[in-house]
């Protein structure tokens, strides 16, 4: 049995109207599919696209050509022609995970609108915020590599034109095009490998010439209160929205704790099904986080799946090799937390939505270290983060040179 969910928003002018799919599976249930496309819908508004309707189905994996049933993709299509006819035309349908050169064509040929995976959705997003020389090149890289795999689709139209594609001498034109746009692109992509060496050169440099101090990094979940946090701890105006992805360039700020200074790195936030391309391609930028002495690792404690997002921000930090870096967990957001609060009759079990903010802290400072739970809107446990980050910088500064002097100022009361 298939599910389809519509839910219907008006969208305004500069919007375009999208449609959302996702596949319930036996690895991903019905609250997790839900939970992504709530996160799809955010990063299609991001993008500039309204989220008008959503479509689920229940099936054991992904159609191999279609992505959803025949039947299920007849369904959306119905619903973009009835769309169309009430006057409200929807421009694309976007999927919640990567689809191929093969299911692109036949959805496409089905639905008669624009589609987007995830995968392009992401990479459009990153291209709209890039602004700095480094931040462009990464992710021109990383559309190029997207890309290439998927130039057959843009020229069927033509591989008809011509003979058989297998004969000497009978190669359609679609076919010669196909190889002029595969050599251009690998040409580009051998050029932008090359700009971003450079870069990478000109940053390994950078971070040798900033002296002794300890380096901290900011890393976390997107959307989670980093830059926020940067703003507070070191003064600065590091760009902050609510909005997905509203940092990509690392921003390096030197702050002066107690008479201790040391860098702090607000970097580039982390999603789910974060493209392997866009990681490969942002090399340079997550070496700040590589090279970083301290990690604090920032969490939307107000986010239903909160402890989701920290595995997702765990799991990415293995893969470019920080995870065994030394850190601080600081939950932000507690202005934000809400729970549901179970009646003494209700003999159901307890889920985590019903933890009141002063357990759930408990559980937390139980299991980790370093732990703290802040509010980076209306400053509480700021002071005692700034105490905590002070005692961590200091401690690795005398272990990293433990020749110097570091009896530095007293920090005084903290607030509890």
């Amino acid at each position: 049995m298939s599910k389809k969910e519509i839910t219907r928003e008006p969208a305004s002018a500069s919007e375009e109207r999208a449609v959302l799919v996702a596949l319930v599976t036996p690895g991903q249930n019905e609250r997790t599919t839900r939970d992504y496309l709530d996160e799809l819908a955010f990063l299609s508004l991001t993008a500039g696209a309204r989220a008008v309707s959503r479509f689920t189905q229940r099936c054991g994996g992904p159609n191999s050509t279609t992505y959803v049933g025949s039947g299920k993709l007849q369904e959306i299509r119905q619903f973009i022609l009835s769309e169309e006819e009430a006057g409200r035309p929807v421009s694309m349908a976007i999927f919640d995970d990567e689809l191929s050169a093969r299911q692109l064509r036949n959805i496409e040929k089905t639905l008669c609108v624009k589609i987007l995976d995830r995968t392009s959705l992401i990479l459009d997003i990153f291209a709209m915020r890039a602004q700095t020389a480094a931040a462009k090149t990464q992710v021109e890289l990383a559309q190029y590599r997207y890309m290439l795999p998927r130039l057959q689709r843009m020229w069927t139209h033509l591989e008809r034109q011509g003979g058989a594609s297998g004969s000497v001498g009978l190669r359609g034109p679609g076919e010669t095009q196909l190889e002029m746009d595969r050599r251009i692109i690998l040409s580009r992509m051998s050029l932008l490998k090359r700009r971003l060496s450079d870069i990478d050169r000109q940053k390994s440099t950078q971070r040798q010439n900033r002296g002794r101090m300890v380096r901290v990094a900011l890393v976390g979940y997107t959307n989670v209160g980093k830059s926020t946090l940067m703003n507070l701890l070191s003064g600065s105006e590091v760009k902050a929205e609510n909005k997905l992805f509203a940092t990509l360039d690392t921003t390096i700020r030197k702050v002066v704790s107690f008479g201790l200074p040391f860098l702090l790195g607000d970097t580039v936030g982390f999603i789910r099904k974060l493209p392997i391309d866009l990681v490969d391609s942002f090399k340079s930028t997550l070496d700040e986080v590589r090279e970083a002495d301290l990690l604090v690792h920032v969490v939307d404690v107000s986010h239903p799946d909160f402890e989701q997002q920290m595995a997702v921000t765990q799991n990415t930090l293995a893969e470019i090799g920080a995870g065994e870096k030394p850190g601080i967990v600081v939950f932000n957001k507690i202005d934000a937390y809400t729970y549901i609060k179970k009646d003494a009759d209700d003999l159901t079990p307890r889920e985590k939505a019903n933890w009141p903010l002063e357990e759930l802290m408990a559980t937390w400072m139980a299991q980790t270290g370093d732990c703290i739970f802040v509010s980076a809107m209306d400053g509480t446990g700021i002071p005692r983060l700034r105490r905590l980050l002070f005692d961590r910088v200091r401690t690795l500064h005398v272990q990293k040179y433990p020749y110097t002097d570091v009896t530095y100022g007293f920090y005084g009361e903290v607030e509890s």
